[in-house]
């Protein structure tokens, strides 16, 4: 049996697609969650001296995507031919543009350019959330190709990210996207892992 371990900080963040697509998959892995006072020490391991990094039978990969491309082609969690899987890669360069927007504002430290950041994230959500909910009512529930994919598990885990960020519910004027997200966490083994997971500030 292969072994595996995730290698990230005590946050969502980049990890938690990751971390939901291992357990939809039914994948027993190590969940090495390292503190910022350890970060240090790691640092000079990681291949591109970042994380998240994932060891299968001590091999290493890195690039959050990457990672999940990988996980979902073997997991049946990824299109089922070119197409689909282009569909679902299209969706997911969306969610980081969605993403993107608001940790840039997040993290932003100077207080003048990080106003300019919260004005561009909030205009530009609304936009990319209202293509998303007729993604989800043109494919029966789903993202993509009409059936739960790699990038629902994504959607849900940075739902979770940005709506700690904006201080509100990401999905609050979007009863499609607000449904998915209900759905992919009510999964059995996405529910086991939320009801055990190690409390996390983002």
């Amino acid at each position: 049996m292969s072994t595996y371990k995730l290698t990230y900080f005590n946050v969502t963040g980049l990890a938690e697609g990751i971390r939901f697509l291992l357990h939809q998959s039914g994948i027993k892995f190590e969940d090495k969650r390292l503190t910022f006072e350890e970060w240090p020490e790691y640092k000079a391991k990681m291949p591109m001296g970042q994380v998240p990094v994932l060891e299968i039978d001590g091999k290493t990969y890195y690039q959050s995507k990457a990672i999940s491309r990988l996980l979902a082609r073997r997991n049946d969690l990824y299109g089922s031919n070119d197409v689909e899987s282009y569909e679902i890669d299209a969706v997911v360069d969306t969610l980081d543009d969605l993403k993107v927007g608001f940790t840039q504002y997040h993290w932003e430290e100077d207080a003048a350019f990080k106003a300019k950041l919260k004005k561009v994230a909030f205009t530009k959500a609304p936009t990319i959330l209202s293509k998303l909910e007729e993604r989800v009512k043109s494919n029966n529930g789903y993202l993509a190709n009409g059936k739960l994919s790699w990038a629902d598990l994504l959607f849900t885990a940075y739902t979770e990210l940005l709506t700690n960020i904006i201080g509100e519910d990401l999905n609050k004027d979007y009863p499609e996207l607000k449904k998915l997200v209900e759905k992919v966490r009510a999964l059995p083994k996405i529910k086991a892992y939320l009801d055990s997971r190690p409390k996390t500030a983002l």
